[in-house]
């Protein structure tokens, strides 16, 4: 399998203070882990490129764009909400962040890649079509989405999202497009606070109680999102990769480890191969545990090279 690898250097200039969890220092950490375990040196590596405003616009209204642009700073740091910080270079960077995705979806319809991972910050999965929240400014993976419609005529696209938190700005998005499809497993209840139950049939809801374990974890996903995957088909699967279920964590209360990232990426994986030509392009959402995160990103980064788990 030939893996891309997307990020960016300026993703370091959105720093929202030292005692931030999403911290420049989550992707110095994955870099590190899978440079020393030569991980990094098998993938196809590239630098992301901006998301300009038709990206952007096409899942979020203009008026959301303008709201953030109305909202940087000239300097220091201000606050959209309790956990959702801005800073001079954060609206770039989150175009960036969007960008990433932008290229993968590129690269995989081209045939540059069978899959990608880009290793991006901030995350998106937050980002509901008018508002930031949740250290999201722009839901990168929604905006990968309509770009793969636009661009490639993809006609069904699958989304899953292992992070711990419920994807509530993926499925504000998607909610009535029966073309999209949303699994989303996470600890209930917990942040956000919404979305949380299934009331569309395009979003699978796999709430997971906290102290869930792998064996849970794995019947959960396999019980919810196979059968609706199987039914819809993809031609492009997205992942919004969030490594923060690990039992690591200092965010959350669900106990996966690096396994069991390994285990749902192949899932993914198969879904793809089955359905989309092998198309799957991941996206990185949380993971806080700087430790545990390098771990996960290279099981994660292991299963798209085609490698069994092993750490």
């Amino acid at each position: 399998m030939i893996t891309s690898y997307i990020t960016h250097p300026h993703y370091d200039k959105h720093h929202m203070g030292p005692e931030h969890p999403e911290s420049p220092l989550r992707l110095e950490a994955i870099r590190a882990r899978l440079a020393l375990a030569g991980v990094l040196q098998q993938t196809m590596q590239s630098d992301a490129k901006l998301a300009n405003d038709e990206h952007i616009t096409r899942v979020h209204p203009k008026r959301h764009l303008h709201s953030l642009e109305r909202c940087v700073p000239e300097h220091g740091i201000v606050s959209l909400d309790g956990d959702t910080l801005m800073t001079p270079d954060s609206l770039n960077v989150a175009r960036l962040a969007a960008g990433a995705v932008i290229c993968g979806v590129d690269q995989v319809f081209r045939h540059q890649a069978d899959n990608v991972f880009c290793a991006v910050r901030p995350p998106g999965h937050h980002a509901e079509a008018s508002e930031a929240m949740g250290f999201c400014f722009f839901n990168n993976v929604a905006v990968g989405a309509a770009h793969a419609r636009a661009r490639y005529g993809a006609e069904r696209i699958a989304i899953l999202d292992f992070d711990v938190h419920q994807c509530n700005g993926t499925v504000d998005i998607f909610k009535d497009d029966p073309n999209v499809l949303v699994c989303s497993s996470f600890q209930f209840p917990f942040y956000p606070w919404r979305y949380l139950r299934s009331e569309w049939h395009n979003i699978v809801n796999t709430p997971l109680p906290a102290g869930t374990d792998s064996d849970g974890f794995r019947r959960a996903v396999e019980h919810d999102w196979l059968p609706a995957l199987h039914r819809f088909k993809p031609d492009l699967v997205l992942v919004s990769a969030g490594f923060d279920a690990h039992r690591n964590d200092p965010l959350a209360e669900i106990c996966l480890d690096e396994a069991d990232f390994h285990w749902v990426t192949h899932l993914a994986m198969e879904i793809a191969a089955l359905y989309a030509n092998n198309r799957l392009v991941s996206v990185l959402e949380g993971g806080y545990d700087l430790d545990s995160l390098g771990r996960s990103a290279e099981a994660h980064i292991k299963a798209l090279l085609g490698q069994p788990f092993s750490l």
